[in-house]
């Protein structure tokens, strides 16, 4: 998911996506130590994602404060 797509949609949903991709993420961390996960690069663009929707979520919040 690309920032832009992220950006459009409100943090009602960007929270929902976070919290299912949080839940992918350690699935997949604890399928990589059992040695189950083939495409361990999956995981560092679950990390990416994650920080990227968090990113646009604290700018979000903070864009009300900032106009007022």
């Amino acid at each position: 998911m690309t920032s832009k797509e992220i950006r459009d949609l409100t943090s009602e949903e960007i929270t929902t996506k976070l919290r299912e991709n949080r839940a992918n993420l350690l699935d997949k961390r604890i399928r990589r130590q059992t040695g189950q996960v083939e495409k361990t690069h999956e995981i560092r663009a679950l990390r990416k994602e994650v920080a990227r929707m968090e990113t646009i979520l604290r700018q979000k919040a903070k864009a009300p404060a900032a106009a007022a």
